[in-house]
């Protein structure tokens, strides 16, 4: 069995490390690799146990409550796996990080899939140092534990197991978690780890229309790495050929809120249960020749876009509310 780290007094775990090291120095002019290798046993153990001294929480006596004690001071901050080492005192690391994420509802998302979603442009603007992710880096989204996680994660590895395409499998998991918070580690675990899954979503929210928001889509106010598809059902084929960069440039133009009554997203509240998400209007409708252009689009939220598309506003009036001036 392994050894287990023991606690204690930081200060006297460094000075009797110290003595152990300057007690090693005569064994390296000795030829006996073995006795060399022995004597430096005390000395590994004791780097441990210093290590896992370090955090002071009386809930930290395990490996895997001191790794969330750690990750708990640094959320939204790239954390190499070698320092959750050091404080967790064991090899096994990551292993306590998987129980803290599929048991206990912590957010952490690993290495690979934030490296997956740099690669799909999901994370640039969002995460300092975002080009530093290694696959053995890890981030707690935020400081905030999910009870349903536990039965998310279980839910996932239900779907997980049908040979249905990843794109197929991310939508049934969405579609089963309308509304709620999902991480990128979740929508990962259902591709079985495979890069594609991020390419998958956006696929989904640009090429078929779902409303899968994003910090950089629709919802600044979510997390780096956390998804929500707001409402079960796809928008109108032209509005799917909005790319992204364009959409992100309306949506930063209009300060994320919508031209007509103000709305975003941080205003929603349980007395206003109609406006739930924003979309990007087209002024000159697609279907007429209007372009996937930022002087032709306007962010409204969904009431207000429905009541635009029953004819209550002019096209003059809503390029007047983005500040175009045209003659119609």
């Amino acid at each position: 069995m392994a050894r287990r780290s023991k606690r204690s007094d930081s200060e006297k775990l460094r000075q009797s490390l110290i003595t152990l090291l300057i007690d090693f120095e005569h064994k390296l002019n000795q030829d006996n690799l073995r006795e060399q290798v022995q004597s430096l046993m005390p000395a590994h153990h004791q780097l441990r146990d210093l290590g896992s001294s370090l955090i002071h929480e009386e809930d930290a006596e395990s490996a895997k409550g001191r790794v969330l004690a750690y990750l708990r001071k640094y959320p939204a901050t790239l954390l190499h796996g070698d320092e959750l080492m050091i404080v967790a005192g064991i090899s096994e690391y990551a292993r306590r990080i998987r129980e803290l994420r599929k048991e206990m509802g912590w957010p952490i998302l690993s290495g690979q899939a934030l490296k997956d979603m740099v690669a799909d442009g999901d994370l640039c603007a969002n995460i300092d140092n975002y080009k530093k992710v290694k696959t053995d880096t890890y981030y707690l989204i935020e400081d905030r534990q999910d009870i349903e996680a536990a039965y998310r994660w279980n839910l996932a590895n239900e779907i997980r197991k049908s040979d249905q395409s990843v794109k197929i499998k991310i939508l049934e998991y969405l579609r089963k978690n309308i509304g709620k918070k999902v991480t990128g580690e979740e929508l990962k675990y259902l591709a079985k780890d495979r890069s594609e899954w991020a390419r998958r979503v956006r696929e989904l929210r640009t090429e078929e229309g779902w409303p899968i928001m994003t910090c950089n889509t629709g919802m600044p106010e979510l997390a780096v790495g956390v998804y929500i598809l707001t409402e079960d059902r796809q928008a109108k084929v032209h509005d799917r050929k909005i790319p992204d960069p364009v959409r992100i440039a309306v949506l930063t133009r209009d300060s994320f809120c919508c031209k007509k009554c103000g709305w975003n997203p941080e205003k929603r509240n349980s007395g206003d249960k109609l406006r739930n998400f924003l979309e990007l209007h087209h002024i000159e409708h697609h279907v007429n020749g209007g372009k996937n252009e930022e002087d032709n689009l306007i962010t409204l939220c969904n009431v207000c876009h429905d009541d635009v598309h029953r004819g209550n506003s002019s096209e003059a009036e809503l390029f007047k509310l983005i500040g175009v001036n045209i003659k119609i």
